[in-house]
């Protein structure tokens, strides 16, 4: 017959094994499906995030543009005129209409002044005119207000 002392030290050596076994730590093969868990997900989260950096890219441009559109309407108001092609965008920055000139992908935009009208173009993420995706060109020539 066994005595309530005789199962209380069976129960605590049960718990001390326990203890001891959790207490050895991972093994290796525990530790790399973890690492190879945690893998798979940064490429998910790499896929997802990546293509959403770019459109974000795009859109600061168009943003952009419309403030440049902005800071020309003022410089016009105040001027009568918009800045020829030579002087382009720099006499908006001398004159503090504009904090800076860059697009998105740290390229200057491109000012043209065509037919009297502005046109300011960011040439995307690979610097040449044209292209398609993110290297598409962003301009508002389409948009360009009538004087």
């Amino acid at each position: 017959m066994t005595t309530d002392f005789e199962v209380t030290a069976d129960k605590m050596t049960l718990r001390e094994r326990a203890w001891r076994k959790a207490a050895r730590g991972m093994t290796l093969v525990e530790i790399m499906v973890v690492v190879a868990i945690i893998g798979l997900m940064t490429a998910a989260v790499a896929v997802a995030v990546i293509p959403a950096l770019g459109r974000a890219k795009q859109d600061r441009a168009h943003t952009d543009i419309q403030a440049v559109m902005g800071a020309l309407k003022t410089y016009y108001i105040r001027t009568g005129k918009y800045p020829d092609t030579a002087t382009g965008l720099k006499v908006l920055m001398d004159q503090q209409y504009l904090e800076t000139i860059k697009d998105p992908w740290d390229a200057d935009y491109v000012y043209l002044l065509q037919n009297g009208k502005p046109v300011i173009t960011s040439y995307g993420a690979d610097h040449q005119q044209g292209g398609t995706g993110f290297d598409q060109d962003i301009s508002n020539a389409e948009t360009t207000p009538q004087k």
